[in-house]
């Protein structure tokens, strides 16, 4: 049995004891939802972060948002742990099951309710696609701005938790500005709606708390999402660098020019020469590495950009072309899109961190890790939202192999402490979860996870929403004075305060 650097829950044995009791009863609820075999069970023992496996104690998958709140009401009044699931895409651990809990699958809610083009949005359940909401409204001339690589098959609901991007966040930003409402279940059964068709609400800002909160505040049962009128023009440049630091400081030059592409995406040498025999889209070969860019907008403006971002290109010593029709440009984005499973190509297994910094420390930070990886001796990929500073860094390792996860994780680890001593961030897209969990402190005071933790206790105060996730340590809800919720109101106006 391996070691693993992260430690698991320990489940709840006096949970586990009475599971035969659990099933029974959501099953009274979700008649036709629930898994409770091991072999059924063993389809839902993980996300996207591999390198932890845990049976749930049962699956239960609704399909109406009654349901849902029946559940989290029953576990509720009998503490019953539950781990809100959507597609499983999650790279940090974020919807690791635990053996003593309730895994909420969200995939069967998967409608699309409303598509109102004359407010520009969408109301969808949690379970529908990224990518089946620009499908839902493309022949009228709209799309849905964040594009993750997983969009094929990340959901709405576990966009909103980990408050996802993609590579034309540069310009349209995260999930959190395209989130105009949700109505959210929270751990009592009760509903909650907040937002609606408009932006710019007063008060707290609950809808920018629920937006990347990870599943511990409540579960998203309904999101209604800003939608775009397609761009009348897009081009694509496509730039080949000698050394990494090059193209790091292209990306400086590029923006400090006032210049935002919609996206500009970077792949090192490694990363191009696996994507190419992964799926061939094209790409030039390049001793640094390439980067991808993005212009849109009115002809005038994606002329104007375009010209400037090619003489900031050649300035650093790039060799720069365009994507001269459409179908090149969906090849150029598509390669792009295939980095993570082209990896496959290089070694049997993969670490995908998320660590975002200021664009300033690019060059130094890309150098750095170069550093890192003779030290652990794995190899690993370069490929990142470069615009703003959204770093994907792919480890690479073989866990058949006495302690290469231990290096990998090592490895990652000092990444994510680079990130933070540059003045940058843990995570850009992907959340904490389980993967970053203990790294909190290296970003934050213990006063900081305290008052965080206190929110956590205003909506959960039984702390049974996603436990084991986000905080390095939890003390109980009662401990912090919690607040509990009534008429459906949360009374932050009674949160402790320092």
């Amino acid at each position: 049995m391996r070691a693993q650097l992260v430690e698991l829950p320990k489940p709840d044995p006096s949970i586990i004891a009475h599971g035969d009791d659990i099933v029974a009863a959501l099953r009274s609820i979700v008649p036709d939802g629930v898994v409770a075999d091991a072999a059924g069970l063993a389809a839902f023992d993980g996300d996207a972060l591999t390198a932890y496996r845990q049976k749930p104690l049962v699956t239960v998958l609704p399909r109406t948002a009654e349901q849902v709140s029946a559940v989290l009401a029953y576990a509720s009044a009998h503490g019953v742990p539950i781990v809100p699931r959507g597609a499983g895409t999650s790279l940090s651990g974020g919807a690791l099951p635990r053996a003593d809990g309730i895994l909420l699958s969200m995939t069967r809610m998967s409608r699309i309710k409303e598509i109102d083009l004359e407010n520009r949005c969408v109301v969808a359940e949690p379970g529908v696609t990224n990518l089946g909401i620009t499908r839902a409204v493309e022949e009228q001339g709209f799309y849905y701005a964040p594009d993750p690589s997983s969009q094929i098959a990340c959901t709405i609901g576990g966009n909103v938790a980990e408050n996802s991007g993609g590579l034309h966040c540069l310009k349209y930003g995260l999930t959190t500005n395209n989130l105009m409402g949700v109505e959210i279940v929270l751990m009592s059964g009760q509903r909650l709606r907040l937002g609606g068709k408009a932006f710019g609400a007063g008060g707290l800002d609950l809808l920018g708390v629920v937006a990347g909160s990870e599943g511990l505040l409540g579960v998203v049962v309904e999101a209604t999402l800003r939608i775009l009128p397609k761009p009348p023009v897009t081009r694509t440049l496509l730039a080949a660098f000698a050394t990494v630091p090059a193209a790091g400081q292209c990306v400086a030059d590029i923006i400090g020019a006032g210049i935002v592409p919609a996206a500009m995406e970077f792949m090192d040498r490694r990363c191009i020469e696996a994507v190419e025999a992964h799926s061939a889209p094209g790409y030039p070969k390049a001793e640094g590495g390439v980067l991808i860019i993005d212009a849109d907008g009115v002809q005038a403006d994606v002329d104007h950009a375009f010209a400037r971002i090619g003489e900031i290109a050649r300035a650093n010593g790039a060799e720069v072309r365009e994507a001269a029709t459409e179908a090149e440009r969906a090849r150029l984005w598509a390669g792009r899109k295939a980095a993570f499973p082209a990896m496959g190509r290089l070694a049997p297994d993969m670490l995908c961190m998320d660590g975002t910094i200021p664009r300033r420390a690019l060059p130094r930070v890309l150098a750095k890790m170069a550093d890192m990886s003779k030290k652990y001796d794995l190899g690993f990929c370069n490929v990142f939202h470069a615009g703003d500073g959204n770093l994907h860094p792919l480890i690479i390792f073989d866990v058949m192999k006495r302690g290469e996860l231990e290096r990998a994780e090592s490895f990652g680890a000092d990444i994510l402490r680079l990130c933070v001593e540059v003045g940058g961030v843990l995570t850009g897209e992907h959340g904490v979860g389980v993967e970053k969990r203990d790294l909190m402190p290296v970003m934050f005071a213990d006063a900081d996870l305290e008052q965080q933790h206190r929110l956590k206790c205003a909506w959960d105060p039984g702390g049974q929403l996603n436990p084991g996730k986000v905080f390095p340590t939890l003390s109980a809800c009662v401990e912090q004075g919690h607040m509990h919720v009534k008429d459906g109101k949360l009374p932050f106006a009674n949160l402790p305060r320092f």
